[in-house]
Formats: C-alpha cells, sequence, structure tokens
C-alpha cells in the first residue's frame, strides 16, 4: 500500500483485511450518541454541529473473525467495534476532536478502533476497556485513549507510513484472544508515534518491550513541552545572566530527550 492511499479512512480499512463476515455497514444515528454519550450540554452541542455522519463498519467477534473472545477478572472482550465517524471540516479543531475520540469511545461498551475523519486527514483511536468499580456491569476506559494521525505525503517516509498499515491487517496479527488482537493494534500506533521522532517503524518483540515504549512516548511527550517552555521564555528574557540559565536547562532537557527517544 503506498502513501497516496492511506489519507482517507477507506484505505485503513482495506488495510485491515476484514473478512466479508464481519462487515455491518450501516450508519449510526447522532441520537444514539447523544442519549447515551453525551454527560453535558456542551458535549451534546459538540455532537450536533461538529459531526457529519457515525458509520458502523465491523462487528469483531468469534464467529465473525475466528478469534476468541476474552475474560478475566478485569474485562471481558466478547467484540471489537470498528466506527467511522466524519467530521464537517469548518469544525476540525484539534480540541473538539480530541473530545470526540474520549466521547466515541465512552460511549461504546465494547472496545472500539475508531477512525475520526477531517477533510483529507484520519486519526486513528484505540482505548481499552474494565468493568467499573462501583457499578455493577458497568465498562469504563482502562487508562488513556491511544492515537495517531495518519500525516500528510511529506511527513513521515513512505516505507514507514506502509509498515505501518501492514502492521494493521487481520492476517498480520499476533493474536490469540480479542483482547491480544486489539493489544496488538495500539501496539502498532504506539510504534506509529515512535517513528516520528525516530523514523523508523518496529513493533515491539514482546509486552515489556511494549511497556518500555509507552513510558518512552509519554517522557518524550513530556521533555518536548519543556524544552517548548525553555524555548519560548529564553527567547522573551531580557537579562543576559538568565538567558544563559535558561538556555543551560534547555541543553540538559534535550538531553534527556535524547535519552528517552534512544528506548523507543
Amino acid at each position: 500500500m503506498t502513501a497516496q492511499h492511506i489519507d482517507n479512512v477507506e484505505g485503513v480499512i482495506t488495510a485491515l483485511g476484514l473478512p466479508g463476515s464481519c462487515r455491518v455497514d450501516q450508519r449510526v444515528p447522532k441520537k444514539l450518541l447523544l442519549e447515551n454519550g453525551a454527560p453535558t450540554a456542551a458535549d451534546k452541542r459538540l455532537i450536533v454541529d461538529v459531526i457529519e455522519e457515525i458509520q458502523w463498519v465491523a462487528a469483531l467477534k468469534p464467529n465473525t473473525i475466528g478469534v476468541s473472545d476474552y475474560r478475566d477478572d478485569l474485562r471481558e472482550y466478547l467484540e471489537i467495534d470498528i466506527l467511522t465517524v466524519t467530521l464537517r471540516v469548518t469544525d476540525d479543531k484539534p480540541a473538539k476532536s480530541a473530545r470526540i475520540h474520549e466521547l466515541m469511545h465512552r460511549a461504546v461498551p465494547y472496545p472500539v478502533l475508531l477512525l475520526l475523519k477531517s477533510g483529507q486527514f484520519v486519526t486513528l483511536s484505540l482505548a481499552h476497556k474494565r468493568w467499573a468499580q462501583k457499578e455493577m456491569g458497568k465498562v469504563v476506559l482502562d487508562g488513556g485513549i491511544v492515537s495517531a494521525s495518519l500525516p500528510d505525503d511529506d511527513a513521515l517516509l513512505a516505507e514507514v507510513m506502509q509498515a505501518f498499515m501492514q502492521s494493521l491487517a487481520l492476517s498480520s496479527q499476533r493474536h490469540i484472544t480479542l483482547f491480544e488482537l486489539y493489544q496488538n493494534w495500539i501496539e502498532s500506533i504506539q510504534a506509529l508515534v515512535a517513528a516520528r521522532l525516530t523514523g523508523m517503524f518496529k513493533t515491539a518483540n514482546s509486552p515489556e518491550q511494549a511497556a518500555v515504549r509507552r513510558q518512552a512516548l509519554q517522557e518524550c511527550e513530556r521533555l518536548e513541552l519543556e524544552v517548548n517552555r525553555l524555548r519560548t521564555q529564553a527567547a522573551k528574557e531580557k537579562q543576559l545572566a538568565r538567558q544563559v540559565e535558561l538556555n543551560l536547562a534547555l541543553k540538559r532537557v534535550q538531553a534527556h530527550l535524547a535519552a528517552a527517544r534512544h528506548l523507543l
């Protein structure tokens, strides 16, 4: 799959290689999200004003893809749903998109692979689910939402994007259960985020390696924010001594950032 095929939802769905037995291809009325996934009045306005369309693409179950369900004390994965959300292009602010990702993942009781389309850009997101501790039968997000936006043509090397898209294919997953299948997709997203920093796409070889990468990505994000803060502060500083101090601090943070990237 080449770079020109990855900037649309259908390209991603094709890359997944889903069997026809799991396809649903039904439009979901926004009314359902308003009733089940909009806790505030602001969220209701966001859904009405920003979302153009919600599509239920596929339901991945043991009898539709031949992968076993999963149960333990924390969670029960009987199904993975693939959904697409198309936004109105005039309302593609990052904060709004991030909130829609969260609302969609919270509204659906099953783990979701969400593809959010805004213009020519697509963002993929996933989030594990677990049983709520205080409400019997209710599921909540387990950890944060893992997401990555597919870049424009020049943002990443074509071979990186090709490797990422191939890693999504159902046929290439190391899966025994639906939980492991979903975790593999999360690790592919994390590998893509890491590739933005390293220029190489490489999936984790073990759960331990995936955990190290996850922590390193979080550290890189924190340090990049600190680098930007120090640069901005140094540019505004008028006193020479304070400029020197800030630049020294910047170099220390950049060294820590380089070390964190090495773990990716």
